[in-house]
């Protein structure tokens, strides 16, 4: 598993008055993207946080090629990019259902101590986990 893709399809409520998909819906589709890759590692988002870590956003860098129209189904594919530090980085594209690429995103996330909320290294499971997928 070092790429997995999640169909999605986008409601009424996501739309603008143009019958198109709002921007800021996409963060929404790549977190349930996210948080499929993360469940079929073994891991999730309650896991790391019972082990003290938690996961805040740092940088998200989407560019939108096409809209996506209200009645189509996406389909969010994600990677991994490389190995974690105290970052993890993943890849995202968004495909509709006809095949045209409407967005792909980088975004980092920072392993986070939940306590001092300072920088820290990967629980090693997660680690070892993401080094099999290279």
């Amino acid at each position: 598993m070092d790429t997995i893709t999640i169909n999605i399809k986008p409601r009424y409520s996501e739309t603008d008055q143009m019958g198109i998909i709002h921007h800021a819906n996409y963060l929404i589709y790549l977190e349930q993207a996210r948080l499929e890759w993360l469940n079929q590692l073994g891991f999730s988002y309650v896991k790391m946080e019972k082990n003290g870590v938690l996961l805040p956003v740092y940088n998200i860098d989407i560019k939108y090629k096409n809209p996506i129209k209200f009645g189509e189904e996406i389909s969010v594919k994600i990677r991994l990019k490389s190995l974690p530090t105290t970052r993890v980085v993943f890849e995202y594209e968004i495909v509709n259902n006809s095949g045209v690429l409407c967005a792909i995103c980088d975004l980092t996330l920072v392993f986070t101590d939940a306590k001092t909320f300072r920088p820290r290294k990967p629980i090693p499971e997660f680690l070892k986990a993401c080094e099999q997928l290279f």
